[in-house]
């Protein structure tokens, strides 16, 4: 398996068309999360999304690309969470091609190291109680549920886990 960088998304055509590609390969993760149907994800839709997160301040899309520039994958971070102060991984998801090669463990470990880099002591995120699959996944990296209560845009079921990077 090659190594992985992380990289800003640009919002260019070329980057949104790589980011649709990632959201209509994961037609699980659509259906599961209920915020996108993967057979009917448009362009615009993404891109305003990706406007919206990125345009706040708060939020930091990164794109996973292969040792040849290949986009793999996708991670968001929230820099800081209004109520607990901690960093948040937003999202993080591998494109449908690239499941079960180490992708997503090893964008995980880059996006600690990237907050670790950054002074910080711990990051959180919520699974969706509906997918365990992720739960196991995170688990399996270290990760500790916290607390179990509803998501704030949707209010769906979610586990909240915490990592200390320290």
């Amino acid at each position: 398996m090659s190594p992985l960088s992380l990289s800003p998304l640009r919002l260019a055509p070329d980057d949104i068309a790589e980011v649709v590609s990632i959201y209509t390969s994961n037609p699980e993760y659509g259906r599961t999360s209920g915020e996108y149907d993967p057979a009917r994800i448009q362009a615009q839709q993404v891109e305003a999304e990706l406007r919206e997160d990125t345009g706040t301040g708060g939020f930091e899309v990164l794109l996973a690309r292969d040792a040849e520039g290949q986009v793999i994958g996708l991670v968001s971070i929230l820099r800081q969470h209004p109520r607990d102060g901690y960093p948040w991984i937003g999202l993080l998801i591998v494109h449908g091609n690239q499941h079960r090669k180490g992708h997503g463990r090893l964008q995980a470990n880059l996006a600690e190291e990237r907050l670790r880099s950054q002074g910080r002591n711990g990051v959180r995120l919520a699974v969706l109680e509906n997918n365990p699959a992720a739960l196991a996944f995170w688990s399996s990296l270290g990760w500790q549920e916290i607390d179990r209560r509803p998501d704030a845009q949707y209010g769906r079921p979610c586990i909240v886990m915490h990592k200390q990077l320290t």
